[in-house]
């Protein structure tokens, strides 16, 4: 295996930093749930760089590896109709390719 092939993806996210996640259906296996898709989040931990999970399941090496993300969702925001309490949160484990920046969303 190459130098290149085991190589690291930097990351791209902070601690704090707000994040929505990427809208997509691709073919085969994917790790995003559709209830999160196209929703505000906010970084809580980054977990470290694990092979791709998409590329593992299509018969491929994982590598490079990806950023894998703790992020904190509020429950408020997930859920139109959600009668919990509004500080309620959900933390997902999501891998880099399935983020984008964004400044803090209103109301958070």
């Amino acid at each position: 295996m190459s130098a290149r092939a085991l190589a690291d993806i930097a990351p791209r996210y902070q601690v704090g930093d707000w994040v929505r996640v990427r809208q997509g259906s691709p073919p085969g296996h994917f790790r995003t749930p559709q209830y999160v898709q196209g929703k505000p989040g906010r970084v809580a931990a980054l977990c470290g760089a694990f092979r791709n999970p998409e590329s593992l399941a299509r018969g491929g090496d994982g590598f490079p590896a990806q950023p894998l993300y703790r992020v904190e969702f509020a429950q408020t925001a997930l859920w139109g109709r959600y009668r919990g309490p509004a500080h309620d949160k959900l933390l997902l484990d999501l891998y880099q390719h399935w983020l984008e920046p964004i400044d803090e969303p209103e109301g958070a």
